[in-house]
């Protein structure tokens, strides 16, 4: 495959950004501002990367207008210059293109239906009253169950198990080994053992998710587990039986929602926090890494909750203080509740 050249005058014209320098700087890669190689974009976002911007070897790079002054290179303008870098790089990732059709090796339910234009790759197995809808593909060796629809445009890349009800919306990825639809952990306790609770709801996803590597979403216990639409899963990440997430919401790495919680729009979730279930977070809830959400939310802003990294052996001092901080605070309380008298009366 040819690798693709783009001149920045093309660039800026593409995406609407301005342009000062060399309009016909070509470039046929991207990297970082301090890395790139001649021919390749880099963009400069954060502010305190601008000392690099000097000694870059990038031949175009994406800016604000702010950074570009006395920039004697070529700059690409831009009010989010993440966003538009981000724009300009799928330019030099395709997606592969997979001819129509349904490889010899598929095994597909009678009962099922598959569109003419759909790619349905080696091992696939589709069961029962299932729909694949017109352009999706389904990568080698994934697993749809019963009564399962896979979205128009939708994309399986491998390994991708739907147990059952799981319903994709349009133009949905779904990286391998994740899990969607398996049974959420319903359990009743009856003279000391275990009853497990059927799972008898689906999981809905929206137009234009994306959810990362062995992530899994369990289906729900009557109603519905759902995503609604452009909600972004990281990789392994634990999402429980009839938990809501909005729309436009992210989620990083390792977290996890617990059974029935409720996330609004816009939330950003960090890297290994954990969301208790049955509470609601509002819309434009942000959850910094590590952190564990024990009570609702209900006004929009950053939360975090933990200690900060120390040394070990800071750790275990403050470790010990923290037993002794409902016995300080009683001591404190005791001591404004009940004042020395004014001895020089």
């Amino acid at each position: 495959m040819d690798t693709p050249s783009y001149c920045a005058r093309e660039l800026a014209e593409r995406f609407s950004l301005g342009l000062h320098g060399d309009a016909d700087a070509r470039v046929d890669g991207v990297g970082t501002l301090a890395k790139a190689a001649p021919g390749q974009l880099a963009f400069l976002a954060n502010p305190k990367y601008r000392a690099q911007l000097a000694d870059s070897r990038a031949t175009v790079v994406v800016m604000r207008e702010d950074d570009a002054t006395g920039y004697a290179g070529t700059a690409l303008i831009a009010r989010d210059p993440y966003s538009a870098f981000a724009k300009i790089s799928a330019l030099f990732d395709p997606r592969p293109v997979r001819a129509p059709g349904i490889h010899a090796l598929a095994v597909i339910d009678p009962s099922a239906q598959v569109s003419p234009d759909a790619h349905i790759g080696p091992f696939v197995s589709i069961g029962a009253r299932s729909r694949i809808e017109a352009g999706a593909m389904i990568g080698p060796g994934c697993v749809i169950g019963e009564d399962c629809v896979v979205g128009a445009g939708s994309e399986l890349i491998a390994r991708v198990t739907l147990v059952t009800r799981v319903r994709l919306g349009q133009r949905v990825l779904i990286h391998p080994g994740a899990v969607l639809g398996a049974d959420g952990f319903g359990l009743a306790m009856e003279a000391g053992r275990w009853l497990k609770v059927p799972q008898l709801g689906g999981v809905t996803i929206g137009d234009d998710c994306e959810i990362g590597a062995n992530t899994t979403i369990d289906r729900g216990a009557i109603e519905d587990t759902v995503l609604e639409e452009d909600v972004r899963l990281d990789n392994q990440i634990q999402i429980g039986h009839n938990v809501h997430i909005g729309a436009h919401s992210a989620m990083a790495g390792c977290s996890a929602a617990a059974g029935s919680a409720k996330i609004g729009r816009y939330c950003l979730i960090g890297g290994a926090a954990g969301v208790l279930g049955h509470l609601e977070l509002c819309d434009k809830v942000t959850i910094t890494a590590m952190s564990l959400v024990t009570h609702s939310i209900h006004e929009p802003g950053e939360y975090s909750s933990g200690t900060p990294l120390m040394d070990s052996r800071s750790w275990r001092k403050n470790a010990v203080r923290f037993k002794q901080l409902d016995q300080l605070a009683r001591r404190s309380g005791a001591r404004a509740a009940d004042p020395k008298p004014d001895t020089e009366s």
